[in-house]
Formats: structure tokens, sequence, C-alpha cells
């Protein structure tokens, strides 16, 4: 009983208790305190209608970041989803596109058709980066620099450097439409990310990830086929490039070469504020949202309150750095 009692009259632990209530809920005190900061500061910011707006321009990099996590979680990196973005909106752009000199003969053809030529788009290039990451021994740093320019000059090379206008009001209704009043890409952020979440933490699969990133070595001694693990994760992020890509074109109504340029620092962004580790094994895709959310609504509070676009860059990147150093911070403590 006494000893007990000394553990209960532990300051320590009490210290202990709050470190620990921090480190999990953190993120989402982090996020109500921003909001409550700038709600105070414009009073447009908490509006239906600018509410809905920064949830549309969440979307794409909440998708992007999504599959970053996954990619992230494996000690892996993609810089890749930026330019994989724009060659998967210009590639299905041009099969619904009624500019003749843009479209692939014989179209427009079927919504459902550049659907999926734009996610196996993303697919492929995922797949192709992660056969160099897994088979080869490539850093993904390397192989994913490398697609970054390679997917950049395809676009160029596909669509001639110009834009693919012209889409068919059936593919722009993926980036335009709405669900009971719900933009359809908020619609699309929320399917993906219940199935993420579903996958990283009721599914074998999802364990497998989380036992890679920890410790790729003893996973692989465990049965763990870690060269498949790896591989499936690019080609998940590149899927939900491909998808954020058909819905950036949806939502400008043109594809362009130029899109999705530095779309991913800002997926980066978001996986690391979100508390998920650069050094693998520790976050979730709950956090990762919840830092997409933090980025769109600093920018978009920003903006209201007249702060020019290159303070906010600066913001960004020290949340960034601090968000690192918090998590070297948490690594050395355990």
């Amino acid at each position: 009983m006494t000893d007990i009692n000394a553990k209960a009259a532990d300051p320590n632990a009490g210290a202990e208790r709050r470190r620990l209530l921090i480190q999990e809920y953190g993120i989402f005190i982090a996020f109500l305190i921003l909001v409550g900061v700038l709600a105070v500061s414009s009073p447009y910011f908490l509006t239906a209608g600018n509410i809905s707006n920064v949830l549309l321009q969440t979307s794409i990099n909440g998708i992007l970041a999504i599959g970053m996590t996954f990619v992230i979680l494996t000690r892996g990196i993609d810089l890749s989803v930026g330019s994989v973005v724009a060659l998967a909106g210009i590639v299905s752009a041009s099969f619904v596109t009624t500019t003749a000199n843009a479209s692939v003969a014989g179209g427009p053809y079927p919504m459902i058709l550049a659907l999926a030529i734009g996610i196996g788009v993303g697919v492929l290039s995922g797949a192709i980066v992660g056969l160099i990451v897994s088979r080869f021994n490539v850093p993904a740093f390397v192989a994913t620099l490398g697609m970054l320019s390679a997917a950049r000059g395809m676009t160029l090379i596909y669509g001639g450097g110009r834009p693919v206008p012209g889409l068919i009001p059936e593919f722009r209704w993926i980036g335009t439409g709405n669900v009971f009043g719900v933009p359809l890409p908020v619609v699309i952020l929320a399917l993906v990310f219940a199935v993420s979440w579903w996958l990283l933490s009721s599914t074998r699969f999802g364990r497998y990830i989380y036992a890679v990133g920890g410790n790729p070595h003893a996973a692989k001694t465990s049965g763990i086929n870690v060269a498949r693990i790896r591989f499936m994760v690019y080609v998940i992020s590149g899927a939900l490039a491909g998808l954020a890509g058909m819905i950036l074109s949806a939502r400008t109504g043109s594809a362009l070469p130029q899109a999705g340029v530095a779309y991913e620092l800002d997926a980066i962004a978001a996986v690391v504020i979100g508390g998920t580790s650069l050094s693998g094994g520790v976050g979730r895709v709950t956090g990762t949202l919840i830092g997409a959310l933090i980025i769109g609504v600093m920018n978009n509070g920003l903006d209201l309150m007249g702060i020019q676009s290159y303070y906010q860059q600066i913001l960004k990147g020290a949340l960034i750095v601090g968000a690192v150093m918090l998590d070297q911070k948490r690594s050395h403590a355990s």
C-alpha cells in the first residue's frame, strides 16, 4: 500500500502522464488553438463558405499526404508525387477533352476510362520507384528525385508543353461537384482517409508496414517480405498522386503541364506536422489529416488577414523544422 501511495504522490508520474497526453493529442490541441486564433482575427473565417473553401483546398494535399504517410512509415520518402500529379492529370485529360489537337484520336472517351488511365499512370510511376527502391536498394531520395524529373519531362512531351482544356462536364464533376452540399473532392478525401485508416490499423498489411519501418531487419527475420511491403507503399503513393492529379485537372477545367510543382513539399509537411516519424514505424493517418488541415487553415487564415504568401512559406518552414525537432526529441527520450 505504501508503494502505491508513493507512486501516486510521485510528481514525476504526473509529469510523465502530461507528456504522454501532449504527445498523443498535441496535434489536435494545436489545430484547435490555430482555429481559435484565426476565428478571433477574422470574422469571415468561421463562415460556412470559407470552411467549405478550406476543406476543398486541403483535399488534394490531404490525399497526397496520406499516400506519403505509407511511404514515410517504412523509412522512405516520395519526392515524385507533384510530377506524377501533373502527368496523370494531363494524360487522363487527353481522353476526355473536346479540343481536337489535345485529344487522343477518337475522343472524348467515357469518363471511367480516363479515371482508370489516370490511376494507372500513378500506379505505374509508383511501381517503377518501388521496384528501384525495393529490388535494387537505391535510396528512396535518389529514386524519387529521378522520377520527379522524369515524370515532369514526360508531362511536357505528352502535352507538347501546352495545357489540355475543354474537359467534358462528367470529368469536371469530380473536381467541382457536390454530394449533399459537400464538395466531392472532400468526400473523396474522406473515403481515402477511411480506407487508409482501416488498412493501417486493422489489417496484417498495416502491421507489416509499421514493422518494416520500426526495424526492417527484425521484420525480415520474422518472415515479413520487406521488399514487397516497400514496393507496395510506393504503388499506393503513386495511385493517390494519380487520383489527386485528376481532381486538380477537373477543378481547374484544364490539365496544366506545370501543375503539382512543390506539392510534394506540402505533403511531406503535413505528414511530419501530423506526428509521423521520419525514422519510420511511428505515425497515423489521423495525424496526417490534421497536419494537412493545419496547413490549409493557416494559408487561408493568413490570406484573410491580408498577409503575403511569402510569410506563409516562412511559417510553413518553421512548422516543419519544429515538428522534426520534436520528433527527434521523442526518439531520444524513448
